[in-house]
């Protein structure tokens, strides 16, 4: 038995695939597979039942896999001890941003965070949350930061979060609109606007749900590329909603492009967001660390 095929079997039983095991292991799909075979011929059981579906551990298999698991988070845990040991942190791991939500935020964080630590290496992507929530399952991601609410998190025991901060819907208009100097805006003064929706699943849909109410919106585009959406806004040819932690230091609405009116009347008019990982995958000492600046920083924003 070696360590390799305890690596091997634990990655498998997160992804349930040989084929995507190999590809975040960086081995062939053969390697994993000889050295599947060889353990359970070493076992004498079946670790998982193969399928067109994938890789499923049966019954037998269930508890071996558990205890590998815990030998390779303890040796993972070796490895971080011998690095803090010389005040070193040093690798890299992934995370996964929703693009409207934290980038002000986290780019501000990423810089304080590798001027520290040179060495580490940051790999991040921007997805939408439910995209997010799925990389997370199979193992793809190590921290995923996104729009927490409304997420049924009885069905995804596997996953734990944290809120970090709650958001404020804001209506996003152009410096030339007639709502520019508008203290607040309810949903009915919105029904002949023309809208750009921000391409999140659960916001773009509660939100939806929400101003369909008064009236049929006229979208005119959606996108989850805050940036398209700004411009549109600023040029004016339409209004958008956003959150007014994606607004922080944002360009438009310093130069006054851009006014964020707070939208009222509307329920559930505040968002909660946070960091969220899974059980199943180590949580690293470099991750834990990121999430103290992360939050040492959103601390200095309240």
């Amino acid at each position: 038995m070696h360590l390799e095929q305890l690596k091997y079997i634990v990655e498998v039983a997160k992804t349930r695939s040989i084929s995507n095991a190999a590809q975040n292991l960086h081995v062939s799909q053969s390697t994993i597979s000889k050295a599947i075979t060889h353990l359970e011929r070493e076992l004498s059981i079946n670790l998982f039942t193969r399928s067109r579906l994938g890789a499923l551990p049966t019954a037998e298999g269930k508890n071996i896999i558990k205890k590998a698991y815990e030998i390779v988070i303890k040796l993972e845990e070796i490895q971080e001890e011998a690095q803090t040991q010389t005040s070193l942190i040093n690798g890299e791991f992934n995370l996964s941003a929703s693009p409207s939500l934290f980038m002000p935020i986290l780019l501000k964080t990423l810089a304080i965070f590798k001027k520290d630590y040179p060495n580490f290496k940051v790999i991040m992507t921007e997805k939408i949350s439910p995209n997010i929530m799925e990389d997370l399952i199979q193992g793809k991601i190590d921290i995923g930061l996104a729009m927490i609410d409304e997420v049924d998190w009885n069905a995804h025991e596997e996953l734990v979060y944290e809120t970090l901060l709650e958001g404020r819907v804001m209506v996003c208009v152009s410096q030339h609109s007639p709502f520019a100097f508008s203290d607040h805006i309810t949903p009915e003064e919105l029904i002949d606007e023309t809208i750009v929706m921000y391409d999140e699943g659960i916001w773009k849909d509660s939100i939806s749900a929400y101003m369909n109410r008064y009236g049929p919106m006229n979208i005119l585009f959606a996108s989850n590329n805050t940036e398209v959406i700004k411009k549109a806004v600023s040029e004016g040819l339409a209004i958008s909603f956003l959150m007014d932690i994606a607004l922080k230091d944002d360009h438009y609405v310093k130069s006054g492009e851009i006014i964020p009116i707070p939208l009222i009347n509307i329920e559930p008019s505040r968002r909660s967001f946070g960091w969220v990982r899974s059980k199943n995958k180590h949580f690293s000492l470099a991750a834990r660390e990121f999430l103290k600046y992360l939050k040492l920083h959103i601390s200095k924003l309240e």
